[in-house]
């Protein structure tokens, strides 16, 4: 909510379940980094985990500490502490059982505006936490803006859960921390299970997922190189009479999350095809903006869209 008369007061959220880091995070943002340059600060605190704040030390500092049950997190209640602190900006770590329409759902001070969403996760835990929570992890990692994987060691298996979280997130950065806290240099990607340096990038149809991937990571590195495929085609209704979309049904963090992936395309003789049909394309890749990726993203100009049989196994993965 924005109102030209009220000065903006940025708001910073940080998700995640219990020790998954939320506080330390937090702690060294607002004391090692001096985050709030002596700004009067209101730090919001929905759970209460086993890292604690030194309430006394960040009040000297200008920060104020609140704690938030699910009762008291209302509209009232917001806007009496936005009363006692005068706050110029806000931090809230957010309890991670507790649903984001909790919070999005009710009326916040005027000028209350959020900044930045970050994710903490803790690797050690995360497939147990996918598995039996996965609602609730889906919902804090495509939420996010930042998503931070700490506690990673030799076996955390980095480019699967990078591609995991490109799937449901485009735009999120995402970061690897090991147990020191030391966040990891380069990005952690696997050798690519196709050539990009030949003529022609033939993918395997089960590396459909990873070049998805890859080109939405980096999309400069596959402009003006010709690319065959198999597809499924899906017909966008707002899409013009010479686009569509090739894409392939993949799962991303679970079972139970299925989604359509792929690029639009340009093709003359888009009017033939139709929805849920298999088609092998031939095509040159190229970018432009996307509203979603906040910036440019591939898309294919196809030269040829012939009908194919359907893949062996019609959804891909990203490992």
């Amino acid at each position: 909510m924005k109102n030209n008369n009220v000065r903006e007061i940025p708001v910073y959220m940080f998700l995640g379940f219990l020790e998954s880091g939320k506080t330390t995070f937090a702690s060294e943002t607002l004391i090692d980094r001096d985050f709030t340059e002596g700004e009067p600060t209101l730090l919001l605190v929905c759970e209460e985990g086993i890292e604690e704040y030194d309430e006394d030390y960040l009040k000297s500092r200008n920060i104020f500490v609140e704690y938030i049950d699910e009762e008291n997190l209302t509209t009232d209640h917001l806007l009496d502490l936005q009363d006692k602190y005068e706050p110029t900006r806000v931090m809230i770590e957010y309890n991670g059982t507790w649903k984001m329409d909790k919070l999005m759902g009710i009326r916040v001070p005027k000028g209350w505006t959020i900044v930045q969403v970050i994710s903490f996760v803790d690797a050690s835990t995360f497939d147990v936490y996918i598995q039996n929570m996965k609602a609730m992890m889906m919902e804090q990692l495509s939420t996010a803006d930042m998503i931070i994987f700490n506690r990673c060691d030799e076996n955390t298996r980095k480019a699967e859960y990078r591609r995991s979280i490109r799937a449901v997130n485009r735009r999120a950065q995402v970061i690897f921390e090991n147990k020191d806290g030391i966040a990891e240099v380069g990005d952690g990607e696997a050798d690519l299970p196709f050539d990009i340096d030949k003529p022609v990038i033939e993918l395997e149809d089960e590396d459909f997922g990873i070049w998805y991937i890859d080109a939405c990571d980096n999309p400069d590195r596959y402009v003006g190189k010709k690319i065959v495929f198999k597809a499924m085609v899906h017909k966008p209704k707002e899409y013009a009479s010479n686009e569509f979309v090739p894409g392939r049904f993949a799962m991303t963090c679970c079972a139970d999350d299925i989604a359509f992936i792929g690029f639009k395309c340009y093709f003359d003789q888009v009017k033939y095809l139709k929805d849920r049909q298999w088609v092998m394309v031939t095509g040159v890749i190229d970018k432009e903006y996307y509203p979603e990726f906040e910036g440019e993203g591939p898309v294919i100009k196809a030269s040829k869209v012939d009908l194919a049989k359907p893949a062996e196994d019609e959804l891909v993965y990203f490992n």
